[in-house]
């Protein structure tokens, strides 16, 4: 069964237009369940994976009720959309900016890493969309440079992810500023992690909320890894890896910035055309690097894990993880930068000996096999470990215990000389300030007083 047309889900030809030159067709899964829920203004709960569209699943039904509807309250926010990164609020702020191209409409960001006073300028302008991010918006509130009275409706995008960064407290904070006749459509990857369940009970309280499961079918990406002996033998295989698989763009993962920085060297040394992605630079620098790796002007981006959530970049054949990630959700962040929107993706992981439980508990958490390949004259001198468990697991070397021997211990005499004067202490000087001579010196011992007196007698 084919998707449904746009045209069959919107009646909107300032919309319509905007999508046809855009270059849509059809609508995704995601999309086709939501638009029509939430035109028809109910509260949604909506579980699917990245990539699957769901930019355009609020967007797009968010836009036409505004466009459609009078404002109740000219001078307040109309819809509020809060993301977990910068990075992706740029890119929903894009995406609206490009549907939104054939109306008057206008979109605010407000984000971390710009000052203050020129953002609460953007917000005195009344803006009908403000894209956000938790933390940066609860600043504006304490400041009371915000007004969501007659906010219609409230966008919680990526919610599972601002969970994860402990943004729970600013997210009830903006959601009391919130009118309470608001409409809410939460997305999240998964519905059922425990303190967003949490976050829905706080967000959606007594109102009824559709709930929709996307079961989409898993993104077509293999998955790999070579076997390393460390750092020194992984730069070389991540030479090898990039020259062997041909691509337009990748993207390689490191664990720390010190590595990412290193990484980028270690490229443009050898002329890969390389963009650099991590929390030590700034909101320009970043934001210039994402742009020049998204338009094909660099052909690598190393990156922490700062943007392996949020990035929807099209082109990304090859997911390289120099340095394994530390978690089964956070690995599968990395991987979700490629085989997007139906494409096919390759993810390939440097494994050392330390990695190998790491990387099975990852395999059996997320479902998957990484299929153990090796690269022509880089083999590992590291095989794999000698024996595994059922998991897949090293079978770890129990440590001998050796028992020294016991040393006789040595009889102690019982003497009674050793008896004597046990705990008695000594006796305080009887010399006081009176019965000292006046030349400051203690008077003499009595033998040596009596030795004088006979030797003053003979004479």
């Amino acid at each position: 069964m084919s998707n449904p047309q746009f045209a069959e889900l919107l009646n909107n030809p300032q919309l319509l237009r905007a999508i046809t030159e855009l270059g849509y067709t059809s609508a995704t899964q995601v999309q086709e369940k939501a638009i029509p829920l939430a035109i028809e203004g109910k509260n949604l709960l909506v579980q699917s994976k990245t990539g699957s569209g769901k930019t355009a699943a609020f967007l797009l039904p968010s836009i036409s009720r505004i466009l459609t509807e009078v404002s109740s309250s000219p001078l307040s926010t109309r819809i509020l959309i809060l993301t977990p990164t910068r990075e992706l609020a740029r890119q929903i702020v894009k995406s609206a900016q490009e549907l939104l191209r054939f109306t008057t409409i206008r979109v605010g960001m407000i984000c971390g890493g710009e000052e203050l006073k020129y953002q609460k300028a953007l917000l005195r302008k009344n803006p009908e969309i403000i894209v956000a991010t938790p933390g940066r918006l609860a600043e504006h509130i304490a400041h009371k440079s915000t007004d969501f009275s007659g906010l219609e409706i409230l966008i919680l995008d990526e919610a599972d992810r601002m969970m994860d960064m402990g943004l729970h407290e600013d997210l009830i904070k903006i959601v009391a500023q919130c009118s309470s006749k608001k409409q809410t459509l939460l997305f999240s990857a998964t519905l059922e992690q425990k303190n967003l369940r949490q976050l829905i009970q706080d967000v959606m309280g007594d109102n009824k909320a559709e709930k929709i499961v996307v079961d989409d079918a898993p993104n077509p990406i293999e998955h790999k890894m070579v076997l390393s002996d460390g750092n020194p033998h992984k730069n070389k295989l991540l030479l090898a890896s990039l020259q062997n698989n041909p691509h337009q763009k990748a993207i390689v993962f490191a664990n720390t910035r010190a590595r990412v920085d290193e990484l980028n060297q270690l490229l443009r040394q050898h002329e890969y055309a390389v963009s650099l992605l991590h929390g030590d630079i700034t909101q320009d620098e970043r934001k210039k690097a994402l742009d020049r790796f998204r338009d094909s002007k660099t052909t690598v981006l190393v990156a922490t894990d700062v943007a392996a959530r949020g990035l929807d970049i099209d082109a990304v054949e090859l997911v390289i993880n120099i340095d394994m990630a530390y978690s089964g959700d956070e690995y599968l962040h990395r991987v979700g930068r490629t085989g997007r929107a139906g494409q096919s993706g390759l993810a390939i992981s440097f494994v050392t000996a330390k990695d190998w439980n790491l990387t099975k508990g990852i395999e059996r958490y997320l479902g998957i096999h990484m299929e153990t390949m090796q690269i022509p004259g880089f083999t590992a001198v590291y095989k794999g470990p000698e024996k595994v468990k059922a998991s897949g697991k090293a079978v770890g070397i129990k440590k001998k215990t050796t028992e020294k021997p016991k040393v006789p211990e040595k009889k102690v005499k019982d003497r009674l000389r050793d008896k004597k004067n046990v705990g008695k202490r000594r006796q305080a000087s009887t010399v006081t300030i009176e019965n000292q001579n006046p030349d400051g010196f203690a008077p003499p011992k009595k033998k040596l007083v009596k030795k004088l007196d006979q030797l003053g007698d003979t004479e």
